[in-house]
């Protein structure tokens, strides 16, 4: 009989490459330090996370668990998602059934990781209010959310509340550049910045976008990220905008089509792109204003399900007749 071949596993990288430590932490030097505080006296507090998406909440909680009871951690931490949970019932019964035990541990506490609570209804969180209350002994709890105006605020009181940042670039490069060396990558210093202003400081998705583009080739080249991410290049929409600006539609639009057919290009990457590329125009401050307010009317168009090319032309044209205002 033939030996069946064997399937490698496909890593993820965000997975893979997840900090174990506090000192693999960037760009959060502050909140590390609290939470150090606290696994050193092996005692905290309900702690609130709040962020943006991909700045190290969950990679945080992580190593908060895993320094505070080493092998043991499985069993002593439970992570529940409130945006696939978020009804009352999860609280009552998941929540409070992980909560009343007693932790197997020197640590007489266990954790709770509830990701994305802002996701709660009002409801949960106040039943979410009384177990925290209630199991203080023996349990903790980490809320995790992009936005702790959503939580409410007895439960905001009751914890220590840690506020995460977005990445900069340089902090996104140190870990971009530690993947690449370690899975033996070139990567150019105009990939790095591609990355970081495609995910928005978001490290996660650029790490999950390094992995895409090494799919391809070892090298990992500007061209390649855009490649792969499918955006318009930042020179072509330059290039659309002063066409249409000096009042060549024509040629404006054959670039705005190659874009969304040749390039795959969805409209709203292309308007979203179009918007950053007016505030770097040459123009004067009143100019800028009223064309970042029609482009704002145009997104809304797209949103709402119009034809993109229709929208997009038409704001190709408003471009062409406010550069012939401008030169009157």
């Amino acid at each position: 009989m033939k030996k069946k071949k064997e399937v490698k596993t496909l890593e993820v990288w965000t997975e893979k490459y997840r900090p174990k430590d506090f000192s693999e932490i960037v760009g959060q030097e502050e909140i590390v330090k609290r939470a150090e505080a606290f696994v050193k006296e092996r005692n905290m507090p309900h702690l609130l996370f709040a962020g943006p998406a991909g700045s190290g909440k969950t990679t945080l909680a992580l190593v908060i668990v895993q320094k505070l009871y080493g092998d043991a951690w499985r069993e002593n931490y439970l992570e529940l998602n409130a945006s696939d949970e978020r009804g009352i019932n999860v609280i009552r019964e998941k929540v409070k059934d992980f909560a009343r035990t007693k932790a197997l541990s020197d640590v007489p506490f266990k954790i709770i990781f509830l990701d994305e609570a802002d996701a709660l209804t009002k409801e949960a969180q106040q039943a979410l209010r009384r177990t925290m209350e209630n199991f203080t002994r023996t349990c903790r709890f980490i809320l995790s959310c992009n936005y702790s105006s959503k939580i409410i605020d007895p439960i905001q009181s009751r914890c220590s509340i840690f506020r995460f940042r977005a990445l900069t670039l340089d902090d996104i490069a140190k870990v971009l550049k530690r993947i690449a060396k370690s899975e033996h990558l070139k990567i150019d210093d105009a990939a790095i910045k591609a990355l970081y202003e495609f995910s928005n400081g978001d490290c996660r998705r650029a790490i999950n976008l390094l992995q895409a583009s090494a799919s391809v080739s070892n090298h990992i080249t500007e061209a390649l990220v855009y490649k792969i991410v499918a955006q318009a290049k930042p020179k072509e929409v330059q290039e659309m905008i002063q066409l249409a600006l000096k009042g060549d539609f024509a040629k404006a639009r054959e670039l705005l089509l190659n874009m969304l057919t040749r390039e795959g290009i969805s409209g709203i990457d292309v308007i979203k792109a179009i918007q950053r590329e007016c505030l770097a125009l040459n123009i004067d401050d009143t100019a800028k204003l009223k064309i970042i307010e029609k482009v704002g009317d145009v997104e809304f168009r797209l949103v709402e399900g119009s034809d993109e090319f229709i929208q997009l032309q038409a704001l190709l044209a408003f471009l062409g007749l406010f550069g012939l205002e401008m030169k009157k």
